[in-house]
């Protein structure tokens, strides 16, 4: 059932921009008419003048919406001088109210430019009908049909002026929650390799779960990769390292390792390289996003270490692959261990405790319970000094210096980092990053 129905007026043809008005009433009229559509909202997108023409022009919009004052329906009007700065808005009262399907009525020429829009600035969590508003100079003959042009797609070079609208619009969007905070390890040498766990401020994320600083798209999730790709460029520009030579494991739970410059899997959860400039990054949302350095050989590494990756043995996967494409010597890497989930907070089922319980007793609390808690952090940390990683060159929550600490518990501290565990499917995701400086 729809939820929500959005009205494009922004582009109308000439000879109907001086009878708005006109246009915008004929058109509810002819949703209320011809529609059996019972939405909770309506949204009326147009195009924002300058001066006297702009205000006569919404005092004419808004007399136009008195009449419709007995609808069972919320009527707003976006304006904006843009059209991704009139959906973006829109986009966010849907996610106000939780809205997901919407029915957009607009004319036929507009369908297949405002479809890119959506494509870029939606995710696979909202679903668009479209009807067509078939509009001509006498707006006693508005109507609403449903013609459909499905075989025309856009010029590239008009697909590419909307993506730099829509970037233009993104990057103008003031940071959310503070200024943009990266945490850096005192353990990886700062003149050898630019690194550090983000935390959630500085981005321009606004739902709750995700804001402000997400770093991960997901067809899941509310936040578009647009709004992701602001966010890291933001970070880029904060931490020094170049977005466009950005690499991120594509996350299967796993421990493959992805060697640069070699054919990429499909998935993986590790990634190394030797080449400068190229910015490596695991995500974590309780996860645990762990960096690798080697000095001596300057390499480096980064690998997303969850419950399953962590028994799968992805940390180590990740230092032999340093030492087996790069002569890495494994007493020579240094491991830091970033935000995540911490024993405080964490549980899983019996049966799978029992895999923590194997590695060590003390990587599991209450083990006798249903649901006992599990201290991922410790396990990696035990994986890593077996497979030959020196104790002291790896850091973690166990530092004496707490000052020294960054390998925070995500799941309590809402203000500085996302958890998956404590908000659910729409959650937001921080990053650890490591490069090789040039």
């Amino acid at each position: 059932m729809v939820e929500a129905v959005l009205i494009d007026l922004f582009n109308l043809p000439d000879n109907l921009q001086n009878n708005i008005q006109g246009v915008l009433h004929n058109t509810l009229e002819a949703i209320e008419k011809h529609s059996s559509m019972h939405a909770p909202c309506v949204y009326v997108m147009c195009c924002q003048r300058q001066g006297s023409e702009r205000k006569g022009e919404q005092e004419f919009l808004h007399s136009a919406l008195k009449s419709f004052q007995s609808l069972n329906r919320k009527l707003e009007v976006v304006c904006a001088q843009t059209t991704a700065a009139a959906l973006y808005t829109i986009k966010q009262r849907l996610d106000e109210k939780d809205l997901s399907v919407i029915k957009v009525i607009l004319p036929t020429l507009r369908k297949h430019l405002m479809k890119v829009y959506i494509d870029h600035l939606f995710t696979a969590v909202y679903q668009f009908e479209f009807e067509d508003l078939q509009v001509v100079s006498d707006c006693e003959n508005l109507w609403i049909s449903e013609h459909q042009n499905e075989g025309q797609t856009l010029p590239s070079q008009d697909v590419a002026r909307i993506q730099s609208e829509i970037q233009m619009y993104l990057e103008s969007l003031p940071s959310l929650k503070g200024e943009l905070t990266i945490l850096r390890s005192s353990l990886i040498p700062g003149d050898i390799f630019l690194h550090g766990f983000t935390t959630r401020t500085g981005g321009i994320s606004y739902i709750p779960t995700l804001s402000s600083c997400n770093l991960f798209s997901s067809s899941k999730r509310r936040d578009p990769q647009v709004v992701v790709k602001e966010n890291l460029r933001r970070l880029a520009n904060a931490a020094g390292f170049n977005p466009e030579a950005f690499h991120r494991v594509k996350v299967d739970h796993a421990n493959a390792v992805c060697i640069m410059g070699k054919t990429e899997p499909d998935n993986y959860d590790g990634i190394v390289t030797n080449q400068k400039g190229v910015t490596l990054a695991a995500p974590g949302a309780d996860c645990i996003p762990v960096l690798f350095a080697d000095p001596v050989r300057r390499a480096c590494g980064a690998a997303h270490s969850g419950w399953r990756g962590t028994l799968l043995g992805v940390s180590m996967a990740t230092v032999n692959a340093m030492v087996s494409e790069y002569g890495c010597n494994v007493k020579d890497i240094l491991v830091v261990l970033g935000p995540s989930v911490g024993p405080c907070c964490y549980k899983l089922p019996h049966e799978s405790a029992k895999e923590f319980h194997r590695i060590d007793p003390k990587c599991v609390r209450l083990f006798g319970s249903a649901s006992p808690y599990i201290d991922i952090r410790r396990a990696t940390r035990i994986l890593l000094e077996r497979g030959g990683i020196l104790p002291e060159n790896i850091q973690d929550d166990s530092v004496i210096d707490q000052n020294q600490n960054i390998t925070f518990c995500t799941a309590c501290h809402p203000d500085k980092f996302y958890s998956h565990f404590r908000d659910g499917t729409n959650f937001g995701t921080q990053i650890g990053f490591i490069s090789i400086k040039d």
